[in-house]
């Protein structure tokens, strides 16, 4: 499915794109971590609908590592 030619897997890049991107405009540390944990989501989501696992598989890994990082972050930050 497509609108205005672009692909809903492509959408899903796009906007993963912007949520990290847009993470990196935050000056509250916690806001920063929550919207770039939700862009990794998207990357991660976007990782497994490339037509191969063999081309999203760095995708998907390098955006859950970071997402762990941001969740390990945030849970020490609350201690």
């Amino acid at each position: 499915m497509e609108l205005f030619g672009i692909t809903i897997t492509e959408y899903i890049g796009y906007l993963a794109s912007f949520m990290v991107l847009l993470s990196f405009t935050m000056k509250d540390v916690k806001k920063l971590r929550m919207v770039n944990m939700a862009g990794c989501v998207l990357f991660v989501v976007y990782g497994f609908l490339m037509p191969t696992l063999r081309v999203g598989l760095p995708i998907i890994i390098a955006n859950a590592a970071i997402l762990g990082v941001n969740m390990f972050y945030l849970v020490k930050r609350k201690k």
